[in-house]
């Protein structure tokens, strides 16, 4: 079995969103992870942010995925607000799953690895906000064939570190834990 870590991701809706989670999967395998994905991998019986943390807790690291999920058509953030805070447009945006904020932030309170990658158009607030987490965020354009992105040399090299980074926490699991 291969170095455990938690692949987040709503369910694809689209071929090439489809195409795009077989490329990383693939990708992660032929590095020697073994991804693992609640209700996709792995099934539990208790309730989902529990069985999210015990998924968790058994894996070195966590990517997600932040699919494009519902497009606002029309919309406003922070409409007609009474305490000068500026309206924004949200018109022609998409969001994502809820699990593609809260798996992250659950990650990053028990330390371990994680790359957020979010699908162009898709509303960049909270963790999916660039610097949040403290780690670049990339961006990727599935309007484009799946695995352009996936050439890339962003990927590569972002890749390479989060892969050390996994690697790390597996040695590190293995260690006695110091009193200094």
């Amino acid at each position: 079995m291969g170095i455990s870590v938690f692949l987040s991701y709503p369910r694809p809706y689209l071929k090439r969103q489809e195409e795009f989670i077989n490329l990383v999967i693939r990708y992660l395998e032929d590095r020697g992870f073994t991804p693992r994905t609640l209700g996709i991998t792995d099934y539990d019986m208790n309730a989902p942010l529990t069985a999210i943390r015990r998924l968790m807790l058994e894996s070195n690291g966590l990517i997600t995925i932040a699919f494009r999920r519902a497009f606002i058509e029309k919309g406003i953030g922070k409409p007609s607000s009474d305490i000068g805070q500026s309206e924004y447009d949200l018109s022609n945006k998409w969001t994502t799953s809820p699990y593609c904020y809260i798996e992250p932030a659950m990650a990053f309170q028990i330390g371990l690895p994680i790359l957020i990658l979010r699908e162009s158009g898709v509303i960049d607030d909270g963790v999916l906000e660039r610097g949040v987490t403290g780690l670049y965020l990339p961006e990727f354009d599935l309007d484009k064939m799946p695995n352009i992105y996936l050439e890339s040399s962003e990927w590569r090299q972002i890749m390479g570190q989060w892969e050390g980074n996994v690697r790390k926490v597996l040695e590190n699991k293995g260690c006695p834990p110091k009193l200094y």
